[in-house]
């Protein structure tokens, strides 16, 4: 279409002899505003919406206005409605065009005039703006604009659906948008709830899909218009942007993202798990991450803790699995949501991560990856045992280690490490290697400690480097076997009928060498000696005589022992 101003004169005059124009004989038309996109132009039986100025070619008088009375006109082109002059002048018209038509009487109100408005042979000039353009055989027009590269699911009758739209008239005023309200257009597909031509429009659908939508008026609000800001008979376009659908009859959705190889447990109903999520709508749109606040979401399976969604999706799975999980409403937050998070009728869809997950009924778990051929001894209540070990978290992120060439000392029964890693210390050999799984009960519990996590499962790789036969706690000194009977004379070495610390010492080392008594170990033997010398020392004159041996009686009758030897 030629964008100059055009004026279009199927006849203008014909000049006498004298040089006088004559009378106008056709329309003269002055296209003097034309849009520059014109997808459709008037034609016959096309209904209009439009705004004029009706005013004489004489002198310019105003003598009707649709702006004066604030209502554009509506009619049909070419049955007769309309004026000759106007029908052939609005023949070619876009929406948005401004044309100046200049009509001869006999293609108005001829010799007659109307009403005393309009004096007979009046020649009448029309300064229109086209607003609307529609048909009685239109149908709704859907324009894609953008399309996901995957499309899971279409629109259907009884989806429920939730989108955002800017609605204009076809002239491009707005009437509308969601986006100004910040909250998407949420309700179901057929029934009944939105105009006819919406209904229509926002079938087959892609999710995060965007279109333009034209409705004519008849499939609009037609001749009622809508509120202050829709006129009547008016075409809409909305621009639609869906964001979120489902269906009633929707069930979970679960894709396994990930599973690691070895997988021996899945979940349970009545486990414990912990695990990392991000939680996103259907459009992308992110509203929760534990990653983003570095701490796990915890939680019961089966117990009501987490949404209904959830809890059903939780199960079934192995530590370190990935899983990506859509819930429907019904299964999440309702039409209700959650203030200021989570929209009303909302879908959403979770990447979770296993952390790790117990029982609360749980043991030790205690894996053998080596044990020596030769082993006869092994770690038992008392014994000083020295261990190197790496401490992570069943994710694999390292905790704590003992480096090669450091290690770790306990005496097992003690209480100086947790009650797992004691369990899993107990009945190794030499050189043996183990894997121990410590539920969070027989490690640091719901609180943690230190890099440990609430309620987290410990994995420890345990290797035993030393084994030192331990004493009972409170002794420092126990016999293998039975002791000299009687004691004092094997104490004195040289029959002098005392004993010294010296020889006193000197006797207890040649039990220990000779494999008959044990110190207390993991403490300094000249130290230990001292103390159990001080202690049969009763006068305190730097030697111990028969009499100053002490015995101590059990609670069981009769039952006596000497204390410490």
């Amino acid at each position: 279409m030629d964008l100059t101003i055009l004026t279009l004169v199927f006849c203008l005059y014909d000049f006498v002899v004298n040089g006088n124009p004559s009378p106008l004989v056709d329309v003269v038309v002055d296209r003097y505003k034309i849009p520059k996109v014109c997808p459709r132009e008037v034609q016959t039986e096309d209904f209009i919406r439009y705004h004029y100025n009706g005013s004489f070619s004489a002198d310019g008088t105003l003598f009707d206005s649709s702006h004066v009375r604030g209502n554009p006109a509506v009619s049909q082109v070419g049955l007769g409605r309309l004026l000759l002059g106007i029908n052939r002048g609005l023949m070619g018209m876009c929406v948005n065009e401004q044309r100046k038509i200049t009509i001869p009487p006999h293609l108005a109100y001829g010799s007659i005039g109307s009403d005393g408005v309009v004096p007979p042979d009046a020649v009448l000039v029309f300064d229109i703006l086209l607003l609307d353009i529609w048909n009685a055989e239109d149908k709704v027009q859907v324009r894609t604009i953008s399309k996901p590269d995957s499309c899971r699911r279409t629109t259907v009758a009884s989806d429920f659906v939730r989108y955002h739209y800017n609605g204009t008239l076809l002239s491009g005023e707005a009437f509308d948008s969601s986006y100004s309200r910040n909250a998407t257009y949420d309700t179901y597909l057929g029934q009944g709830d939105l105009i006819k031509g919406m209904e229509e429009g926002l079938l087959h659908m892609c999710l995060r899909e965007r279109r333009i939508v034209i409705v004519p008026p008849f499939l609009a609000y037609g001749e009622s218009g809508h509120g202050t800001h829709i006129p009547p008979q008016a075409t809409l376009v909305y621009e639609v942007l869906l964001v979120d659908v489902f269906n009633p009859k929707d069930d979970l959705i679960v894709q396994v993202k990930e599973v690691p190889d070895g997988c021996t447990r899945r979940t349970v109903t009545g486990d414990f798990i912990r695990y990392h999520y991000n939680g996103t709508f259907q459009d992308g749109t992110a509203f929760d991450s534990s990653y983003e606040r570095n701490s796990t979401y915890n939680t019961f399976i089966g117990k009501g803790q987490v949404i209904q969604g959830m809890d059903k999706a939780l199960v079934g799975l192995c530590i370190g699995e990935k899983r990506r999980i859509t819930v429907p409403p019904h299964l999440a937050y309702g039409e209700a949501g959650v203030e200021n998070l989570i929209p009303g009728s909302a879908v959403l869809v979770f990447d979770i991560e296993v952390i790790d997950f117990h029982n609360p009924k749980d043991p030790v778990g205690i894996k053998v990856t080596h044990k020596p051929q030769d082993c006869k001894v092994t770690s038992e209540v008392d014994d000083l045992i020295q261990y190197r070990y790496n401490c992570s978290l069943m994710d694999g992120t390292l905790l704590y280690s003992s480096d090669n060439d450091t290690t770790s000392f306990t005496t097992l029964g003690t209480n100086k490490v947790i009650l797992g890693l004691e369990e899993g210390l107990f009945g190794m050999c030499l050189g043996e290697k183990r894997e121990v799984v410590i539920p969070p009960h027989w490690g640091h519990g719901e609180n943690g400690a230190g890099e440990v996590p609430k309620s987290a499962v410990l994995f420890f790789e345990l290797e035993l480097v030393e084994l030192t036969k331990g004493v009972p706690e409170g002794y420092m000194f126990v016999w293998l076997g039975d002791g000299p009977d009687p004691l004092f004379p094997a104490m004195d070495l040289n029959g002098d009928g005392e004993v010294p610390l010296e020889e006193f010492s000197a006797f207890l080392m040649q039990q220990v060498e000779e494999g008959k008594g044990r110190l207390r170990p993991g403490v300094d033997a000249n130290s230990i000696i001292k103390d159990m010398f001080d202690n049969q020392d009763q006068n305190k004159d730097g030697k111990i005589v028969e009499d100053e041996l002490n015995v101590k009686v059990d609670d069981a009758p009769g039952h006596v022992i000497r204390d410490e030897l």
